[in-house]
């Protein structure tokens, strides 16, 4: 069995319940806490390598999460991939996340495209006793996702995709008052792609936006209190340029923005029921009400929906479209969260697979993130028949 702390360690840090009581905090200090928060995580090494982007890289088959329209643009008809990704290793070694996908392309042209993915997040194993400290049970947190998504080719430079989601997250640990929570959800996404002249190379411009998790609301205790999915407008940019016939390389950009209200927060000489009643309002607002005031109910006004905006900038560099070496940083504000880090990564690609790893170094002080490893494996249906010929 494993420690009993990992559970609590990983609770604390996703922000599961932290929200509400809080007192006398800064003005400035205001994190947006969501529901099923490794919804989050970016599951795959290529991204992971770039510091966490993929909504407008070059179409691959890792594209589910990041956009899902990307696929009928990715070279081949099928392929599927499994990442591995252990979670805050530096406090705890047995929180881990496990990414299944895959997709297959089909219709006239293979102008259209069906891609589905499976995450599994554990919380590692918890230890239950009974009063008198004797052991009754040992329970597995979790939270775990299966989504599908259709998506077409539009035109010669533009596709859509649609993705629905369902959600389960069970953090049950023997307590009457703690029931697994179920939540639906889709994606919108879009993406185009695009040659123009730089010089005398041909250059892929890429543009991508997916505005995913817009959902239900998600409850853990029977429907008496009900928290906010993380839905999230992600918009990017790439740039693809070929240096020589064997050499080439790319940059790219993310933005993203929660779409949930931000929690107004606490006044000095505020009174118990005063308190009860602004975590009430913020409980009352609809999960689509959520998404449209996310863009303007900040108390701190401007300069704090500024903060809640995340990016993230990334390169690539290819050699013979076999081997690959990335880096990127993540930022996101030291009042939102403090996620700050430089990711670096590899790949190599053959004819029926790819492998990829990414390391994550932290740029800020005391972050658990450090240190935070990416494995992915994919799979081309079509070059694995040709290996079995």
């Amino acid at each position: 069995m494993r420690s009993k702390s990992s559970f609590f360690t990983a609770v604390c840090f996703l922000g599961i319940s932290m929200l509400f009581p809080w007192k006398a905090v800064s003005q400035q200090h205001n994190p947006i806490p969501v529901a099923v928060p490794s919804l989050q995580i970016a599951p795959d090494a290529r991204g992971g390598g770039m510091g966490d982007i993929g909504v407008a890289s070059m179409p691959d088959i890792y594209s589910q999460y990041w956009n899902a329209a990307k696929y009928p643009f990715i070279t081949g008809n099928a392929g599927f991939s499994i990442s591995y990704t252990p979670w805050l290793s530096k406090l705890v070694n047995d929180i881990d996340l496990v990414y299944l996908s895959g997709f297959w392309k089909f219709g006239g042209e293979n102008l259209n495209a069906i891609s589905a993915s499976l995450r599994y997040f554990s919380l590692g194993d918890v230890d239950i006793f009974d009063q008198n400290t004797d052991y009754v049970m040992a329970v597995s947190p979790h939270e775990f996702t299966f989504d599908m998504a259709y998506s077409r080719k539009l035109s010669e430079t533009f596709s859509g995709a649609v993705t629905l989601r369902y959600i389960r997250a069970d953090y049950s640990t023997g307590s009457d008052d703690a029931t697994p929570g179920n939540a639906f959800s889709a994606d919108i996404s879009g993406y185009n792609e695009a040659y123009l002249n730089l010089g005398r190379s041909e250059a892929l411009l890429g543009f991508g936006f997916n505005v995913s998790n817009i959902g239900t609301k998600i409850s853990y205790d029977g429907g008496n209190t009900s928290m906010f999915l993380p839905a999230n407008l992600r918009l990017g940019t790439s740039l693809g340029v070929p240096v020589d016939n064997k050499n080439s390389f790319s940059i790219s950009l993310d933005i993203n923005k929660l779409l949930v209200p931000t929690p107004q927060l606490s006044v000095d000489g505020e009174t118990e029921e005063e308190r009860a009643e602004r975590v009430q309002n913020y409980s009352a607002i609809s999960p689509v009400a959520g998404i449209f005031s996310s863009f303007g109910d900040a108390p701190g006004g401007f300069r704090e929906e500024m903060q809640e905006v995340m990016w993230s900038l990334g390169v690539e560099y290819f050699y013979d479209n076999r081997f690959s070496l990335r880096t990127g940083y993540y930022h996101e504000s030291e009042y939102k969260g403090n996620r700050r880090y430089v990711a670096f990564g590899a790949g190599l690609k053959i004819t029926a697979f790819q492998i990829d790893a990414a390391y994550l170094v932290s740029t800020a002080q005391s972050n658990p993130l450090d240190q935070t490893l990416r494995l992915s494996l994919g799979f081309d249906i079509d070059g694995v028949r040709q290996l079995l010929r």
